[in-house]
């Protein structure tokens, strides 16, 4: 039973490093807080309790987790500070030895955040600096939809990795696959539905793995999802591209709400690197993949993850991955370059890329994507659009997504309160001041929404 009478009245700051899931599962930290009488801390208001959600993907993230306690716990003297997430996960006991933290949840312990704040917040319960729990042992699945300060819902459908790919430590992070049954999530989404909301996108570690836990099928959630009333828009965050298949390319694009817009990692265009990746398909099947999706849907916008400079990656392999690349109909890449983790199998690899070599081929592989995403923008000037418009801050401009991902631009001075979270048809225009929107050349007020 949790003593809510602690909390009455208390400020909360939150800090998320990482991916959309993470900032989902802080977003639904936050509400359950809330529910319990704790607000969010205004800027510049000294809070009473912190919570940070960590990320371990990187050295670099490691080090801005390191950084985030640091600045939280300086600016919020006297503050009882929580860590979770990944670093948590991997570095429990470096956490726990900053100054000023008082309570380390890992994988497993997140899912009862509450439980365990609420017990050290009152000094009850266990009071060991951290509580985390080897991979094999977390099981727990902490359930979340939650849009925070944001328009579009994130409904975790999955967590957890078995595919220990040589460069990865998610899989150590997180545990193995892991996901609730469609029911549950069919009802965060009506539920989403109820509080207004129009879109949602689904989050998870290897959402197409959905399924190891209750026996059922990606495809039969995604069918569910397509049924229940009041979501207007799907968006699918990341999908291995071994796990997208014919059946679901082929569901989406004749859908009620599944949106034209996919994220697939390729990670590396060359077999060889695949390989060494110890990925689980070849560059063949993701090109027929990215085949496939423009067949049956010449809209879409594709975006790719690529990584750079890891172990192994000759110059003759990147030119590979380059030239692949460059013929692919992809819309975007989000290029990371490769940073050696602790405990990875990838360290055994003998080629090292030096750190200049990986920032050139980051340019180029940059450079590229800028021109496959504006020759996709492009050619939707001039063309009729529905637009999800997102809050903005006052005197600022809105901004919003087409069907297929294409961000789009109203100025300030025609923005309007009320536009948010709302459907409008627009006609789209030029490119805006630094090229990341089209403009909208002309408002159908008519809401859709």
């Amino acid at each position: 039973m949790i003593d809510t009478s602690a909390f009455q009245g208390k400020r909360a700051a939150y800090y998320t490093l990482g991916c959309k899931l993470n900032f989902s599962e802080t977003s639904t930290f936050g509400k359950m807080l809330s529910e319990m009488g704790v607000r969010t801390a205004e800027k510049g208001e000294p809070a009473d309790i912190c919570l940070i959600n960590t990320c371990s993907v990187t050295e670099v993230a490691d080090h801005k987790c390191r950084q985030a306690i640091h600045r939280l716990v300086r600016e919020n003297p006297g503050a009882f500070v929580v860590v979770t997430g990944c670093y948590a996960q991997l570095e429990p006991v470096k956490v726990s030895q900053i100054e000023g933290v008082d309570l380390v949840l890992g994988s497993n312990e997140k899912a009862n955040l509450v439980q365990f704040l609420s017990d050290a917040f009152v000094g009850k319960g266990n009071t060991l600096p951290y509580q985390t729990v080897k991979t094999k042992d977390i099981k727990t699945f902490a359930p979340s939809c939650s849009r925070g300060s944001r328009t579009r819902y994130f409904l975790k459908v999955q967590d957890g990795c078995d595919y220990f790919c040589t460069y990865c430590t998610i899989p150590y992070a997180r545990g193995f696959s892991r996901n609730p049954t469609i029911a549950s999530l069919v009802a965060q989404a009506e539920e989403a539905a109820r509080e207004g909301g129009k879109e949602i996108v689904l989050t998870g570690v290897n959402i197409g793995d959905f399924g190891k836990t209750t026996g059922e099928r990606f495809i039969d959630l995604v069918k569910a999802l397509d049924g229940v009333e009041g979501i207007s828009r799907y968006r699918i965050s990341s999908l291995e591209p071994d796990l997208l298949s014919d059946e679901l390319i082929d569901y989406c694009a004749h859908s009620r709400a599944f949106m034209p817009h996919y994220h697939i990692p390729l990670q590396s265009g060359s077999d060889t690197v695949l390989r060494l990746m110890h990925r689980h398909y070849d560059r063949q099947l993701f090109a027929d993949k990215i085949q496939r999706i423009k067949e049956v849907m010449p809209d879409a916008f594709i975006g790719v993850d690529v990584m750079v400079g890891c172990r192994g990656e000759t110059p003759e392999c990147f030119e590979e991955t380059y030239e692949f690349l460059e013929g692919l109909d992809v819309t975007q890449l989000h290029v990371f370059p490769y940073s050696e983790r602790p405990g990875t199998s990838a360290l055994s690899i003998p080629y090292v890329v030096a750190d200049a070599d990986k920032r050139e081929r980051s340019r180029r592989l940059l450079e590229l994507s800028d021109r496959k995403t504006h020759d996709f923008y492009q050619q939707y000037i001039g063309q009729e659009a529905e637009v999800l418009f997102e809050k903005a801050p006052r005197g600022r401009a809105m901004h919003g997504f087409t069907k297929n991902y294409v961000r789009v631009e109203l100025p300030a001075t025609e923005a309007r309160e009320e536009y948010d979270n709302q459907l409008i048809r627009v006609r789209l225009g030029g490119f805006n001041h630094d090229r990341t929107a089209l403009k909208v050349d002309e408002l159908k007020i008519k809401n859709n929404g």
